[in-house]
């Protein structure tokens, strides 16, 4: 498949794992029959199959995925062909022990689990390339065969003495001599002044993790060894003169943690093809469960599957923007997963109201793990296309089936696109130095991923479509969006604040908050007052930035009158930071507060900046006081709106288009509720629509909003 061939349909199917099931040979035509039988077009074979491709070392077994590819390619099955390198077979670890990943602790790894393997390792490096090119020697060129599903879910780091020396090579590339190194860690603090390469070691809980820069330099590197490891594992594919194109299965950031901080995904986007990724939200929840899980002031909001939805829509948004265009939903569930605390079962309707949503927010694929459960290990009770029983009159087949009709019949929208007028900053970078940095608030209530998540929701709310970008994009490319908003751009590097002041010069609007240009690349603060190299775009400085306990009762006035419950000024509770703006006549003052350090001070400012405007905020803003300032901000730059054409709607219902470049409009309205919703639309001729529980619909229409057609239902 070149690219191209992903604009011609919406591709169907799921990861399929015949290898488990060799000594059954009834099963490899039973599961085709029945795969014909759904709609399924595509499968992701050979991902954990390295153990079955090559039992012992140097004896390879390619007989049986032979016959795998062929039936499937009789049928007309399309197959993205892993490397099977997330997980190493048990004669390797044994034989070479050197390849199994040295924990923080300094303990090396026994065999088991996947990703449990040294990308430093010249062992594993050799025994990839070998499996590697063989694949691509022997398929590379086969006509079922179109695209390279390289490895599974990069994740995790190792510590062993290989890693550490390349550690210090990276450092060495980065910083050249040890008096840069020093400075950049400010490493005469507590007298930890490196004098030798060989002194660095990688941040431990019983060695060094104090110095940020280090912590942040060490997670950087993990990013740079993972992407090497790829590097190396695509040109072992492209030595087998395959030239098919390439991607890896990437993991939702919010399952990032302090003790795995995640992988800096925008590293990726020059060595794949396109983007995808494995969705695996929990639905279902019951409110006082499914909470935000750091901001406290937002604890009383119910959350239901709707603002869940949102949520797993800005997921798709960030893989989207990754992709640059289109993206593969790779993995999901039909049904449940086996490894929640609660694992619930899709109810009725969800299997097409997701799959609708993830194509909505531009994915071309909907994908899921798995074809066929396994009857043991691990996800054993793990959702499938078919169960134990293998028999297809139950629900979840059956709505499968019609799912894979229904794709059939949206092949058109798969060459448009969705476009974006507004963009969110999400910078894993900046979000390590958050997370590092000891400061005022240490606590989960820093919440830097979960802030830039309630800015997208806001912007959602208004019928706002967003990309998710680094802010580390060209000017070009910044300047293609009306408005960009960077919540907590604590690490603001010169370039980045330098691109942002010309974008908001050139016409953009920028919306940035508290804890935004406080330290450069390297965590060192700059020496000037917040906003750092940014004040002169915000008319502002930042004297103090106190930290708010959740009982503290200060408030702002409600900015925008649209938001008022009376003429008389009206106030909303803000929380956990309040900035202590220096006066200044340079920005308009939009709002002040009403208690704290801060008492009748700046909250909300805006300053006009060349043909454009920086906005600011102070304090962290409850969500209806969020969205009321969008709302005024986008109605005043006149940003496009899907809700434009809606007069009223329900709450639960989400909107989202896709243009293609014909000017058509493929409209997705998507149900997230168990009751009945309805739209209703500003043009009198337009038909309301009425969803029930769970309930999607797909509406083409020119741009006209007056003439909708070809309603799928």
């Amino acid at each position: 498949m070149s690219t191209d061939l992903l604009r011609k349909s919406i591709l169907f199917g799921g990861d399929y794992n015949p290898d488990q099931w060799l000594d059954r040979p009834d099963i490899l035509s039973q599961d085709i029959k029945l795969m014909k039988m759904a709609g399924v077009t595509v499968v992701s074979v050979g991902i954990f199959s390295w153990s079955t491709l090559e039992p012992q070392e140097g004896v390879f077994c390619f007989d049986w995925l032979d016959e795998v590819i062929e039936h499937l390619h009789k049928e007309g099955i399309s197959i993205f062909l892993s490397t099977p390198t997330g997980a190493r077979p048990a004669w390797m670890a044994t034989k070479y022990p050197q390849v199994l990943r040295v924990r923080a602790d300094g303990t090396r790894n026994l065999f088991g689990e996947r990703h449990n393997h040294c990308y430093s390792s010249p062992i594993y490096r050799e025994k990839t390339a070998i499996i590697n090119k063989k694949l691509a020697q022997r398929y590379g060129n086969h006509p079922a065969v179109k695209l390279w599903h390289i490895s599974n879910e990069y994740g995790g780091q190792c510590h062993c003495e290989l890693c550490q020396q390349n550690f210090r090579e990276y450092l060495k590339k980065r910083y050249i001599t040890l008096e840069a190194l020093n400075k950049a860690w400010w490493s005469t603090f507590w007298s930890h002044t490196i004098t030798s390469w060989d002194q660095i070691h990688s941040p431990v809980l019983h060695g060094e993790n104090s110095v940020h820069g280090l912590s942040i330099d060490w997670m950087r590197f993990v990013t740079h060894m993972t992407t090497d490891f790829m590097e190396h594992e695509v040109a072992a594919v492209r030595a087998g003169k395959s030239t098919l194109p390439v991607t890896t299965n990437m993991m939702t950031s919010a399952e990032d943690s302090a003790s795995d901080p995640g992988l800096d995904y925008w590293k990726f986007k020059n060595l794949i093809d396109i983007a995808s990724w494995d969705s695996y939200p929990a639905w279902h929840l019951p409110g006082h469960l499914n909470l935000p899980r750091t901001i406290e002031a937002e604890q009383t909001l119910p959350v239901d599957d709707y603002r869940r939805a949102v949520e797993e829509g800005f997921q798709h948004d960030l893989f989207r923007s990754l992709s640059d265009g289109p993206f593969l939903l790779m993995e999901s569930t039909p049904s449940n997963v086996n490894w929640q605390q609660i694992s619930k079962i899709k109810k009725p309707g969800m299997i097409r109201l997701t799959a609708l949503s993830a194509i909505a927010h531009g994915a071309n694929s909907v994908q899921y793990f798995q074809w066929r459960k396994t009857r043991g290990s691990f996800e054993k009770f793990h959702g499938a296309f078919i169960g134990h029983d293998g028999k297809t009159d139950n629900r979840v087949f059956k709505e499968l089936s019609e799912l894979g009709s229904l794709l059939k019949q949206l092949s058109k929208v798969a060459d448009s696109d969705v476009k974006a007028e507004a963009a969110v900053v999400y910078n894993w970078e900046n979000r390590w130095a958050i997370e590092t940095s000891k400061d005022a608030v240490n606590t989960n209530k820093k919440a830097y991923l979960e802030t830039v998540k309630k800015h997208h929701y806001a912007l959602v709310q208004q019928g706002i479509q967003c990309d998710i970008i680094s802010g580390e994009e060209s000017l070009k490319q910044l300047c293609s969006y009306r408005l960009i908003v960077a919540p907590m751009l604590y690490m603001a590097t010169l370039a980045t604040s330098s691109n942002l002041e010309k974008y908001v010069e050139s016409g953009g609007i920028l919306v940035a908050t508290y804890r935004t240009g406080y330290v450069d690349q390297s965590d060192l603060c700059y020496e000037s007052f917040p906003p750092g190299p940014l004040s002169q775009l915000f008319g502002l400085e930042v004297e103090e930035c106190d930290a708010l306990y959740h009982e503290e009762p200060i408030t702002i006035v409600i900015p925008f009158e649209a938001n008022r419950t009376s003429r008389a000024n009206s106030y909303t509770q803000v929380s956990d930071y309040q900035d202590v703006i220096r006066d200044s006549h340079k920005a308009e003052v939009i709002s002040r507060f009403n208690g704290g350090l801060a008492h009748e001070k700046p909250a909300v400012l805006k300053n006009t900046y060349g043909k454009g405007e920086a906005w600011y905020l102070a304090s962290r803003l409850q969500a209806q006081t969020l969205q009321g300032l969008y709302k005024n901000i986008i109605q005043e730059a006149k940003i496009y709106s899907v809700h434009t054409d809606v007069a009223n709607k329900s709450p639960s219902i989400l909107v989202k288009e896709r243009t293609g470049s014909d000017g058509r409009c493929f409209c997705f309205f998507l149900n997230f509720s168990a009751t009945t919703a309805s739209i209703r639309f500003t043009d009198p001729q337009r038909e309301d629509i009425t969803l029930g529980p769970w309930g999607s619909m797909m509406v083409e229409k020119d741009y006209s909003p007056s003439e909708a057609k070809g309603v799928v239902k």
